[in-house]
């Protein structure tokens, strides 16, 4: 929905720096963010200082300073992604529900939405939270789809990273991979999307039924 990377590195590095630890490139986040703020810290510390090379406190210090920053500016650096929010609105015409499902603590992600999106543009908006296991369990791709009344095997789930094509496939979900975003075609590809989107607007023609 939102390209978060300059933010991620930003508050990333802030929290890196603040223990001695040499900052990360901006692009290097690509392959460590997609999994939970928990496994990309520990692959930051991996990439800094090296596997084994610090303790649990460490990584603690590390993960308390980094949810504290994001936390209270998450819409810092946020850039939006061309012809999303008129993907949206189109959408919204076409009478085709939508939602959010998202591995960043909950309460980062509605003001992420909020921030970019006028309310009531998505149906759903899921960040982490008790009772929602983190990608790539299906839990939260399953649990929207109840709560909208529709099926799987009605739903089309929308990523850019490997942990996206696997929790729209374990929740048997059509799968599209979206190149504006972190990971390349090969990755997506490799973990079975069953489309490959270019931009943003292609996906309101899979919504109206050309080339599904």
């Amino acid at each position: 929905m939102a390209n978060t990377l300059k933010s991620i590195a930003y508050f990333s590095n802030a929290a890196l720096r603040r223990f001695g630890y040499r900052s990360i490139p901006a692009e290097t986040y690509r392959t460590i963010v997609g999994d939970g703020a928990d496994v990309q810290v520990h692959r930051m510390l991996d990439l800094v200082a090296g596997k084994g090379a610090y303790s649990e406190q460490d990584f603690k210090k590390v993960r308390e300073v980094y949810g504290a920053l994001y936390g209270a500016e998450p819409t810092r650096l946020l850039e939006p992604y061309a012809g999303m929010a008129e993907t949206v609105r189109a959408l919204k015409r076409l009478g085709v529900k939508t939602a959010v499902l998202s591995n960043k603590p909950h309460a980062w992600v509605t003001a992420i939405i909020d921030f970019l999106f006028p309310r009531g543009s998505f149906d759903r908006c899921y960040g982490q939270q008790p009772g929602i296991p983190r990608k790539p369990s299906p839990a939260g791709a399953l649990r929207i789809a109840r709560e909208l009344g529709v099926s799987p095997r009605e739903c089309l789930y929308i990523g850019d990273t490997n942990t996206d094509m696997k929790t729209g496939a374990a929740a048997g979900m059509d799968t599209a991979g979206a190149l504006w975003g972190f990971r390349d075609r090969r990755e997506l590809q490799e973990n079975h999307a069953v489309y490959i989107l270019e931009k943003p607007e292609e996906i309101v023609r899979l919504a109206a039924g050309d080339g599904r």
